[in-house]
Order: structure tokens, then C-alpha cells, then sequence
């Protein structure tokens, strides 16, 4: 079952392009589960929504990938990772991609 989940990071967006391009510029592991990932600058940082395969699959890729790059990041820019995320989980009630793709 499809997992949705949008996450607000109180940070700013030069920070989530810095993470995005990271990701990019890595080897992306073949399928990590992710169907949708769209990130947006707020007015208190960013927000991220994404759509996965499974909760394992956010889980599993978080915790490999993203939680030691932000700290990686973190630690070059001589600042601390994010702290007061909100999350908030969604039900997944219909999703169309046509013609996906990476648009940065």
C-alpha cells in the first residue's frame, strides 16, 4: 500500500537544494520505493511531500541515505541538522505519473 508523507523543515531552501543535488549527484540505488518526491520553499523553510511504495521503503531509504547526508551537510556548513520537522502522514487516495522523471 502507497505511503504519503509531507514534511516541514524549518530551514532554509538553500539547504534542500544542497540535499537534492547531493542525492542526484550519488549513485541512486536501483528502487528505493519512492513514486513521488516534490520539494518547495515556505515561509518558515521548505516543505517536502512524498509518495512511496511502503513505510518500510520511506524508512528504510531515510535512514541509509538522507539522515547521514543532512548530517554530512550539516557538519561542512559548521551549522546542526534541522530539528523542529513537523511530519505529517497521508492516505494515498489516487496517484498519476504519466511521464516521470528527474527535474531539478
Amino acid at each position: 500500500m502507497a505511503y504519503g508523507i509531507t514534511t516541514q523543515v524549518p530551514a532554509p531552501i538553500e539547504m534542500y537544494d544542497a540535499m537534492h543535488a547531493a542525492l542526484l549527484a550519488r549513485t541512486w540505488p536501483d528502487d528505493v520505493g519512492l513514486l513521488l518526491h516534490i520539494g518547495r520553499a515556505t515561509e518558515d523553510g521548505f516543505e517536502v511531500v512524498e509518495v512511496w511504495e511502503s513505510r518500510d521503503h520511506y524508512d528504510r531509504f531515510n535512514r541509509e541515505i538522507v539522515l547521514p547526508l543532512v548530517a554530512e551537510l550539516a557538519g561542512a556548513q559548521g551549522t546542526s541538522a534541522p530539528g523542529d520537522q513537523q511530519i505529517q502522514e497521508f492516505e494515498v487516495r489516487g496517484l498519476v505519473i504519466p511521464n516521470g522523471g528527474i527535474t531539478l
